[in-house]
């Protein structure tokens, strides 16, 4: 790959075409804020200067809603030769792109899982992608060219491609993305109406539960809408979830106590389903296991001082390390210093130390 054209320069856009620029790779930006181009470019992203032929491969960084009217009309203007997407959904781009007659041999739906709470090109960064997961759902007509485009794209940002239907995408991404931002949102709204000496008294755990919710709310709105027939579903379970808890509670406060009996043992058992599907993200990531951690290395300069000051910044990261290798006696003054953490805070930990000028593998 030598040229590639990036369209849409929000956090995703702009850290595709960092991480593609970073390989050599000649790039150009495209999008319609003029303001946010100037800051795409402004990063170092790539050139807003139109390619003087069609490009290697062109991905489309837009919001569902407008992925297969930007295609079609890139397609028209032969922008590429490959073309490929980065939103969230996949099924309903693809029937657009059908119901436009756009040329479905030379696109690949796509959608790297990565992202960050802060949006738009200042936020934007070239490693975004490193090892995370990077679905490409390719249709039986997708050429074999685009796909092998569509991998090395994927490769060049130091992502893991994997390979799904676009139904079994969105069911997925419903799961594990979309319906936990929902919730994140639902619960944060609630502090809205909370008394302020309540909100103050806030701490990890909230934090932790709302971090999310700190999203764009027009680009999630349009997310949502775009995956309403795999959500929904999915809400309809947590709302009878819901329901049965705030029964339960209900008959704790009011029943008799026999009742009481039963309301607390049906809101354990709530309780113990939840702390077992939690159980399945470490298993997946990790092996499962108390010692299946995530090892990161931070390279570290006068290990007295800059030791305490990494201690100090992976505190304000609100993460708490389940041990620490420290370098051997004798070894050099910039040794490396391994931090064992679990394996799902391991990249949010790795941004956030990055952010605050560490070196971290």
């Amino acid at each position: 790959m030598h040229t590639a054209a990036v369209v849409g320069t929000g956090l995703i856009g702009t850290s595709i075409a960092l991480a593609l620029t970073g390989r050599g790779v000649t790039t150009h930006i495209i999008d319609r804020d003029p303001e946010s181009l100037r800051l795409a470019v402004a990063r170092g992203a790539g050139t807003p200067e139109p390619p003087p032929a069609p490009v290697d491969i062109a991905v489309i960084a837009v919001p569902p809603s407008a992925v297969a009217r930007t295609l079609a009309d890139h397609q028209k203007a032969e922008l590429a030769r490959v073309y490929t997407d980065v939103a969230s959904v996949k099924a309903l781009p693809h029937a657009e792109y059908l119901a436009l007659g756009c040329d479905t041999t030379t696109v690949v739906g796509g959608h790297p899982l990565a992202g960050r709470e802060r949006s738009g090109p200042l936020s934007a960064r070239a490693d975004l992608f490193h090892d995370r997961h990077w679905v490409l759902t390719p249709t039986p007509e997708t050429g074999e060219s685009t796909l092998n485009r569509a991998l090395e794209l994927v490769s060049l940002c130091g992502a893991v491609p994997v390979l799904l239907d676009a139904a079994a995408h969105d069911r997925a991404v419903a799961l594990v993305s979309h319906l936990p931002h929902l919730m994140a949102s639902l619960t944060a709204a609630r502090l809205l109406d909370g008394e302020d000496f309540a909100v103050r008294l806030a701490g990890r755990g909230m934090r932790d539960v709302t971090r999310i919710a700190a999203g764009d709310a027009g680009l999630w709105a349009d997310i949502l809408a775009a995956n309403a027939a795999a959500v929904g579903p999915l809400l309809a379970e947590l709302t009878t979830d819901l329901r049965r808890t705030a029964d339960a509670l209900s008959l704790l406060t009011e029943a008799a106590p026999e009742q009481q009996d039963a309301a607390l043992s049906d809101l354990t058992e709530i309780l113990r389903r939840g702390s077992e599907g939690r159980a399945r993200i470490a298993t997946t990531h990790g092996g499962g296991g108390a010692d299946a951690h995530a090892l990161l290395s931070v390279a570290v300069g006068d290990q007295g001082r800059q030791l305490a000051r990494l201690l100090d910044d992976v505190g304000e990261a609100r993460v708490d390390l389940e041990g620490m290798v420290l370098p051997e006696a004798g070894a050099p003054a910039h040794a490396s210093v391994g931090l064992r953490v679990a394996p799902d805070v391991a990249r949010p930990l790795t941004d956030a130390l990055r952010d605050r000028g560490w070196a971290v593998r």
